[in-house]
C-alpha cells in the first residue's frame, strides 16, 4: 500500500489509461453486440454459425489473440482494445440474444393489440425485460476486459498492468507488484458493484425476489460455450 500512497499521480494516470481502454472496448463491443443479438433473435438459424464463430474466438487465449492482432494494428493499445472487443462478444451476444428469445410472445401480441408500433414495443416492452440480463452480461464482460487490459501493458498499451510488469522485471520491487494487484482488484470490484446496483435498479420489482419468480437466464462464464 505504501507505493499507492507515495505515488498517487502515477497510479492515477495508469488507472485512467486502464479505464479508457476498458470503456472504449465495452462501448464498441456493445454497439456490435446489440444489432447482432437482435438479428439472431429474429433469424434463429443464424444462432449456430454466429455463436459458433464467437465461441471459437473465445477459446483463443487472450494473450495469443492480442499477438495475432499486433501485425495488423501494431504494438499499441489498439491491438489490446480490438482483442477485448472480440473476446467479450460471445458474452454480450449470448446474454442479449437469450434474453430477447425468452420474452413471452403473448406480451408482444398484447402490445400490438394496444396499438404500439415496432419502436414502442422495443423501448416500452422488450428493453425493460432484457435490460437486467444484458447488464449482467456487461458486468461479466467488464471484468474480463479489465483482466485483458492488464495484460495489455506488455504491448505498450499502458494501464495498471505496467506496475505489475515493472515490479516483476525489477527484482525485489514487490511494492509495485502489490500496488498493481491491489489497484486492479479494487477497480474490478468497483465496476462489478456499480453494474450490480444498476442491474438491481433496472430489474422490475416482481423479479427481484428469486423465491417469487423464475431465475433469470443469466449466463455465467462457465456457461459460455467454449467452441
Amino acid at each position: 500500500m505504501d507505493y499507492l500512497w507515495n505515488n498517487p499521480g502515477q497510479v492515477w494516470g495508469y488507472l485512467l489509461q486502464h479505464l479508457q481502454m476498458t470503456g472504449t472496448a465495452l462501448a464498441i463491443a456493445i454497439m456490435i453486440a446489440v444489432p447482432l443479438s437482435v438479428l439472431i433473435a429474429r433469424s434463429r438459424w443464424l444462432t449456430v454459425p454466429v455463436m459458433g464463430t464467437l465461441g471459437i474466438i473465445y477459446t483463443i487465449p487472450s494473450l495469443a489473440l492480442i499477438i495475432l492482432l499486433v501485425p495488423l494494428l501494431g504494438l499499441n493499445a489498439q491491438s489490446v482494445i480490438a482483442a477485448m472487443v472480440l473476446y467479450i462478444q460471445v458474452i454480450l451476444v449470448r446474454n442479449l440474444s437469450v434474453a430477447l428469445q425468452s420474452i413471452d410472445p403473448a406480451l408482444i401480441e398484447a402490445a400490438k393489440g394496444m396499438g404500439m408500433d415496432v419502436g414502442q414495443r422495443w423501448w416500452r416492452v422488450q428493453v425493460p425485460l432484457v435490460l437486467p440480463i444484458f447488464l449482467a452480461g456487461v458486468r461479466l464482460s467488464a471484468i474480463v476486459a479489465i483482466a485483458i487490459a492488464t495484460i495489455g501493458a506488455k504491448f505498450g498499451a499502458g494501464g495498471l498492468g505496467v506496475l505489475l510488469f515493472e515490479g516483476i522485471a525489477q527484482a525485489g520491487r514487490y511494492d509495485k507488484i502489490w500496488a498493481g494487484a491491489i489497484a486492479v482488484s479494487l477497480l474490478a470490484l468497483a465496476i462489478n458493484l456499480g453494474i450490480l446496483v444498476l442491474e438491481r435498479i433496472t430489474t422490475p420489482p416482481p423479479l427481484r425476489n428469486p423465491q417469487r419468480s423464475q431465475p433469470s437466464k443469466v449466463l455465467e462464464p462457465s456457461n459460455i460455450p467454449k467452441s
